[in-house]
């Protein structure tokens, strides 16, 4: 029998062989690993689109009823009251905020 020494090409391809299978075995792990936090995120993903959908249902809801509240409402005020909402919606003529009283300069009513 000869005589080998551990450094012969041999034991360097059982090492890589080896090597080789840590390295797969590793990849194995990694792609198991990013498949899990993908299947964790796609759900949670799923289940905050459907809380999201819910909530758009409702204020569709909500808003079709405030429409249907303020058509309502514009039908039964009459001319006048009408007018005078639209003049308080308008930009240009500010409501007063609160009513004036002549004061004297140094800030008392006279």
């Amino acid at each position: 029998m000869a005589f080998q020494p551990p450094y012969s090409p041999s034991l360097f391809r059982k090492r890589d062989n080896a090597s080789g299978a840590s390295v797969v075995a590793i990849d194995n792990k990694i792609e198991q690993a990013m498949d899990l936090v993908k299947n964790h995120l796609m759900y949670a993903v799923r289940e905050e689109v459907e809380i999201l959908k819910e909530q758009i249902r409702e204020l569709v809801e909500k808003n079709s009823q405030l429409e249907r509240e303020n058509t309502l409402l514009k039908t039964l005020a009459s001319p006048e009251q009408l007018e005078k909402f639209q003049s308080r919606l308008s930009p240009e003529e500010p409501a007063p905020e609160t009513p004036q009283s002549p004061e004297a300069p140094g800030g008392s009513a006279v």
